[in-house]
């Protein structure tokens, strides 16, 4: 696809999130559990490397389910800071484990897929950026989603990693306006 995303570079793996997954609307609570979980392991790595360990994340964390995942204790994490298809990271490993029992009550409450989308009216925002200097790291959004995910009881995810986590599942659409993905995920809207 000529003119994607200039972040998107020529990796056969970014290519394929670019064009298939990044900014298409995600809906499903467990989905969106585990790409901000995934956003989290990603802080002080590249997103390529995270794309690159993914199965083995799935593999390792059971399929992201939050039910099972908030169950687990220090034999688990033992177990995962052995396990060197993921990111090493006590610190994220437990967050993870917190976050899951985090998402649980929220998907008890209203659902987390609600707790978030309500933020932009259910509507992902369509943003039109020219170029990649005029994407921004974080906004008033992203603070305001992050506070509100840190009170609830997750960490890992400040308002950056909150901002590439909306861009991630369509609650913002910053694909630049000359890529051709910008048309297609706004339709999805």
């Amino acid at each position: 696809m000529e003119g994607r995303c200039g972040w998107c570079g020529s990796d056969p793996i970014y290519i394929a999130y670019h064009d298939t997954e990044w900014g298409v609307p995600e809906r499903d609570s467990r989905d969106l559990f585990e790409k901000l979980i995934l956003d989290g392991f990603q802080a002080g790595l590249s997103w390529i490397t995270i794309l690159k360990k993914r199965q083995n994340f799935r593999a390792a964390f059971a399929g992201f389910a939050p039910e099972v995942i908030a169950g687990w204790d220090e034999v688990q994490i033992t177990r995962l800071l052995a396990d060197p298809g993921i990111v090493r990271h006590r610190g994220k490993i437990e967050a993870t484990i917190g976050n899951a029992r985090a998402w649980t009550r929220i998907e008890a409450r209203e659902g987390f897929s609600q707790f978030l989308w309500r933020h932009v009216e259910g509507r992902p925002v369509q943003n039109r950026f020219a170029t990649l200097a005029d994407v921004p790291t974080e906004t008033a959004l992203s603070r305001q989603i992050s506070k509100e995910l840190r009170t609830a009881g997750f960490r890992f995810c400040g308002p950056t990693i909150t901002y590439a986590f909306m861009q991630a599942v369509g609650m913002v659409n910053d694909h630049l306006v000359t890529c051709p993905s910008h048309g297609r995920v706004a339709a999805l809207a």
